[in-house]
């Protein structure tokens, strides 16, 4: 053995090095080769050669190891590999003394970490030429923020594409493949996990394996293979993995074969395990295939590979099949010619699935689509397939087994093997008479499942545009009901539906869970480009005349069923989706909203009129046309990250486009498309939301948008009304300042339901006018529901603004006089306080009139008080004489009566006339005195009195 060994120089700045003998011992040997010229710094040996230091040649490698000439491997990861150095870091506000975790090893991968700490792991590597570094990576769970980037010696961070540096999400159980090119000199790699838990719903880690790295000047050895893999031939670049029930050793040329009576080894195995005894979990119930007689039977078999012994004791044997029955019926749009299989109706006709096809007839069309309810065998276009995140040992599986009336997901390898079943659609194809109809709604998918489980089980629904990436669209966990679920397909694309089910997530050599299964009863597509049909619908026709063809109707028309000819809504109605026949798809517009002129969408103006008890208010909410923004928080998650959340709202105009946009800077980052554009992923929608992680406090370089949803795609009216098409306001959230204004509430929904919220979400923007705030005012979200929804379903906002208030009118402001001065008077008008509205009618200017001074009029008041008072103090002296004449000549006559006549004798006593003018001026004496009016009532009644003694008399 020698006691010392090669290596090189640095390389001087020539781009030379010499060749160099350091013993193992320093200090302990003499007589050391002297130094030699060494090969370029650039020379690489080829991939399954090692550089032999002594000759300074390129040798083949031995059998049992492999090189990559230029390059290093690390696919073994039971422990951290050397040069590799792990992390982690606490949220900026996580509790003291909270426990850091790392990254955790598996062998064939590495997993990130679980908690909400940031977790790096770090490679430093040293180039002498450009080079690339790659690896193989799961990323399914965008609760986690997956980024890899380099920095130089000096950390700086090296430029790179934010596509480089955000790692794209995969489909669950897939492996993807990032690749960075290198430049030469020192690289410090990256690979950086930040989670952050908006839910209890249990995460899933970011996978890693496989990172290779290209442009290490030489390989002075070579590798030997890891257990489980072996190379038999020399100059090998990569090690094979055993096949089935055979193992390897470190460094093995071949793999030893397991005694398959008592042991089995999975590919790739190190070691071989014992064979266990059957029992009732490794079998499975699935159906034979339908026969030549049209009968099918239940059949029971062992889960592949079968790893039990029968004949070990307390093993159980396969239940015995069942009786033959009938094969269910063919799926609608197929017929049966005969035979043991289902063929498609042709192009034009039609079937039920029992029957056979039939032509649509005359003025009609066919539905296309599919409509899968009976599973005997899969459909032509389905297939179902097996992944495991450790390895693709279970490719060769069905995930999914027909099971008559429905499908049901299979026993797979192992507990933790994802089953995926995956529907292709090559594109989609309206019906002809709706092909003129403007919208967003292509089709529809929708399928009806119910899972039992008794672990962590999951259940995914996802889908991939054009092959751009796949994205869950809904996920279920734990045990489920038998329930429908509906998706819109908004993208005239071919899209690939994939239904994934995960008994645990938790890897293990036994078996526990392989009676927990989803099964799926149905799943319709409509308007599937290559799709059958169940059923025709009636079309629009050119003319009446028979045999005429179907023709699409313009947008916003529907099919009139007397004529069968297009004819346009009436106004302020929407088409009901692609269902156009008769009138009664023209469904109106809520109150307070008017229809586009497709009759696509409907939505609200700008302008909006209520009549109250006294008046009638107008309002007109042009400046809040364009959206509005809100970021509420911060809010805090279980381990202390800080997050915000960010709501854009689309009011009004826009002749019903969705103007509120939410974009993901990290997810489903910019894919380049055909044309060589950039895809970027957003959500449009009336209202929608993304969660905001500040950069602060996570190590994170700039503020990450993720996880953008729709709230409100749909607007259903707007009224002062507290509830609207089952949607309830509810204003005791936000106390209001001012009563005399009511609130206006604008009512959204949106059609995708979720688990959560079956009904789909709702939302609530209540406009409150507010003469102190701007014309774009501000949005608030209650108090008490910091995340805007108290729920989870139904959102509330607040927007406050002066654009808000009702338009002014001549009820709104009043008039003020001013003083008569030099026969001048001004007259003002102002605004009656608290001014509660906006726009409208504008005040009108002062207002300048002529006018007499008050002196004058005061005169000629005074004169006419001074006149009446001396006519009346006239006429009652006047009165007054008069009758205190009448009272004495009354008194005279009585007198005269009682002393000298005898009454009634009246001839001897009357009183001449003139007799006793002498007397006039003697007085009268009156006991007592009496007001005027009963002076005068007195005088009266002795005029009469003395006019009946005239009588009597004479």
């Amino acid at each position: 053995m020698a006691d010392y060994y090669f290596q090189y120089t640095e390389c001087d700045s020539t781009g030379s090095r010499w060749r160099v003998a350091i013993p193992l011992n320093p200090g302990e040997c003499t007589g050391l080769p002297e130094p030699v010229q060494g090969l370029d710094c650039t020379f690489s040996c080829k991939a399954g050669e090692f550089l032999e230091m002594s000759a300074q040649e390129c040798t083949r490698c031995a059998a049992g190891t492999y090189s990559l000439g230029s390059g290093l491997r690390f696919d073994e990861w039971d422990d951290i590999p050397p040069g590799f150095s792990s992390l982690a870091a606490n949220p900026a506000n996580a509790p003291n003394g909270q426990n850091v975790s790392t990254c955790s090893r598996s062998g064939l991968y590495l997993e990130s970490n679980r908690d909400e700490c940031t977790v790096s792991l770090i490679y430093t590597v040293h180039l002498k030429k450009p080079g690339s570094v790659s690896f193989d990576y799961q990323y399914v769970d965008n609760s986690i923020f997956f980024e890899f980037f380099i920095q130089n010696d000096q950390c700086q961070e090296m430029d790179q594409d934010s596509n480089k540096k955000w790692i794209k999400l995969t489909t669950h159980g897939e492996w993807g493949t990032h690749i960075v090119n290198l430049n030469s000199g020192t690289n410090i790699l990256y690979w950086r996990t930040t989670r952050v838990t908006l839910g209890s719903k249990a995460v899933k880690p970011v996978v890693l394996k496989n990172i290779r790295i290209e442009g290490v000047a030489y390989t002075s050895e070579c590798f030997p293979c890891k257990p489980g893999t072996f190379s038999r031939a020399p100059g090998s670049s990569s090690c094979e993995p055993c096949p089935r029930d055979t193992y390897s050793g470190r460094g093995a040329s071949s793999c030893t074969p397991c005694n398959s009576k008592t042991h089995f080894a999975s590919e790739g195995s190190a070691t071989c395990k014992s064979r266990p005894p059957c029992s009732e979990k490794d079998y499975i119930q699935t159906y034979s295939t339908c026969d030549k007689d049209g009968k099918t039977q239940v059949i029971y078999k062992w889960v592949e590979p079968q790893i039990c012994l029968e004949a070990a004791a307390g093993a159980v044997t396969l239940p015995p099949s069942g009786q033959r029955e009938p094969c269910p019926p063919c799926n609608p749009g197929f017929y049966n010619n005969d035979t043991a299989t289902c063929s498609p109706c042709p192009p034009g006709t039609y079937s039920d699935g029992v029957k056979a096809c039939k032509p649509c007839p005359a003025g009609t069309e066919p539905v296309l689509g599919y409509e899968y309810k009976w599973w005997n065998v899969l459909p032509a276009n389905m297939k179902t397939s097996c992944f495991n995140v450790a390895n693709n040992n279970c490719d060769g599986l069905n995930g999914w087994e027909a099971a008559g009336n429905h499908v049901q997901s299979g026993a797979g390898r192992s507990d933790n093997d994802y089953l995926i079943l995956t529907l292709t659609v090559p594109g989609f194809k309206l019906p002809v008479s709706v092909r003129g109809v403007s919208g967003s709604e292509y089709g529809r998918v929708t399928f009806e499942f119910e899972t039992s489980c008794s672990s962590d089980c999951e259940f995914y629904f996802m889908a991939d545009v054009n092959r751009r990436s796949t994205n869950v669209i809904e996920s279920w966990d734990g045990i489920k009901t038998k329930q429908s679920y509906t998706h819109i397909i908004t993208e005239n694309s071919s899209v690939a539906f994939t239904w994934a089910f995960q008994r645990t997530s938790q890897a293990s050599d036994v078996r526990q869970y392989v009676n927990d299964m989803v099964k799926i009863y149905s799943v319709t597509v409509t308007n599937a480009m290559d799709g059958v049909a169940s059923a025709c619908r009636a079309c629009a026709l050119q003319s009446q005349q028979a045999g005429s063809s179907c023709v699409p109707c313009p947008a916003g028309h529907y099919i009139d069923k007397e004529t069968n000819h297009c004819q346009e809504c009436p106004p302020n109605t929407v088409l009901s989706g692609h269902l156009i026949y008769g009138k009664e798809a023209c469904q109106p517009c809520g109150p307070g909203s008017k229809s586009n002129k497709e009759h696509s969408v409907c939505f609200s103006d700008c302008s909006f009129t209520y009549t109250g008890r006294v008046r009638t208010l107008l309002y007109d909410f042009s400046a809040l046309t364009s959206a509005g923004s809100i970021m509420n928080g911060p809010s805090f998650t279980a381990k202390g990250t800080k997050y915000y959340h960010l709501f854009n709202i689309s009011l009004c105009g826009a002749e019903g486009h969705k103007a509120a946009v939410c974009r993901d800077n990290v997810t489903n980052l910019p894919n380049e498309d055909a044309g060589g554009g950039q895809q970027g992923s957003s959500v449009e929608a009336f209202l929608c939301q993304s969660t905001i992680i500040p950069s602060d406090g996570r190590g994170l370089r700039t503020a990450l948008s993720s996880q953008s949803i729709s709230l409100a795609d749909t607007f259903q009216g707007a009224t002062v009304e507290k509830s609207l098409n089952g949607i309830t306001a509810r204003p005791e959230l936000f106390p209001s300042a001012s009563k005399r204004i009511p609130d206006i509430h604008f009512f959204y929904r949106s059609s995708q339901v979720t688990t959560s919220c079956q009904r789909g979400r709702n939302a609530v923007v209540s406009l409150r006018c507010n003469p102190e705030k701007t014309a774009k005012g501000d949005i608030s979200v209650p108090s008490e529901c910091p995340a805007g929804t108290c729920d989870g379903c139904t959102f509330h906002f607040l927007w406050e603004s002066s654009s808000a208030c009702p338009r002014c009118s001549a009820v709104d402001y009043h008039a003020i006089e001013g003083a008569c001065k030099a026969g001048v008077q001004d007259t003002v008008f102002v605004w009656t306080e608290p001014r509660l509205c906006t726009g409208g009618l504008t005040i009108p200017l002062k207002r300048t009139s002529p006018c007499e001074a008050i002196d004058f009029w005061l005169k000629v008041g005074a004169g006419l008080a001074v006149f009446c008072a001396i006519l009346l103090i006239s006429l009652t002296c006047y009165f007054w004489k008069k009758n205190k004449k009448l009272e004495f000549k009354y008194s005279k006559l009585v007198m005269s009566a009682n002393k000298e006549c005898e009454l009634p004798v009246a001839d001897s006593c009357a009183i001449m006339e003139g007799e006793g003018d002498e007397n006039e001026e003697e007085e009268v004496v009156y006991a007592n005195k009496s007001s005027l009016l009963a002076k005068l009532k007195a005088v009266a009644t002795k005029v009469k009195e003395q006019k009946q003694l005239v009588k009597v008399f004479f």
